[in-house]
């Protein structure tokens, strides 16, 4: 894997994005992450971390399984569901919806679905650390890390894991 971005240049990535949902929101009153599941959830502690670093307030997030709302998987037997766990209510709450990588929008229309059977928000935002571009359907992230060219074949890879060393964003071939 090559990488395009090391840990520091992640972790600064990740606390401008707090800044952003912030100063959009004007402020924290009224937001809720959900961390699209399994990559995103890591995104949301991390952007809700450096927001309570700042703030003082810790935010709530939940958890959003999307795979029962994709619409493409073939069958049944690919369906591997994670846990959706979510403690507290969506109605007229301005959602930040978190994801790793945001590429042919399938996720993100899954995600929004998912999101509106299970209450109404105020409003839905798209965060993701990295955007690819090149979408089949038309969703734009209304906060993003890095813009992130790949050809065909390519994926980006995220990767946040407890090791510091280990972290970053990878062009994997």
């Amino acid at each position: 894997m090559k990488e395009i971005t090391d840990s520091a240049k992640l972790n600064r990535i990740l606390t401008r994005l707090s800044h952003e949902v912030l100063e959009k929101n004007g402020g924290t009153q009224n937001v809720v992450f959900l961390g699209i599941q399994s990559n995103g959830v890591a995104v949301a502690e991390r952007v809700r971390s450096e927001i309570e670093k700042t703030e003082g307030v810790r935010l709530a997030l939940g958890t959003l399984d999307v795979t029962l709302y994709r619409d493409d998987l073939l069958s049944a037997e690919h369906l591997d569901q994670k846990l959706t766990v979510i403690n507290f209510p969506l109605d007229g709450k301005d959602v930040i919806l978190c994801d790793d990588v945001l590429y042919m929008g399938r996720t993100v229309r899954a995600a929004i679905s998912a999101v509106l059977t299970l209450g109404r928000p105020k409003s839905i935002r798209l965060l993701v650390v990295a955007d690819r571009g090149k979408r089949q359907l038309p969703f734009a992230a209304d906060y993003v890390g890095k813009n992130v060219f790949a050809e065909d074949g390519q994926k980006i890879v995220v990767k946040l894991s407890g090791k510091a060393e280990e972290n970053g964003i990878f062009l994997k071939t």
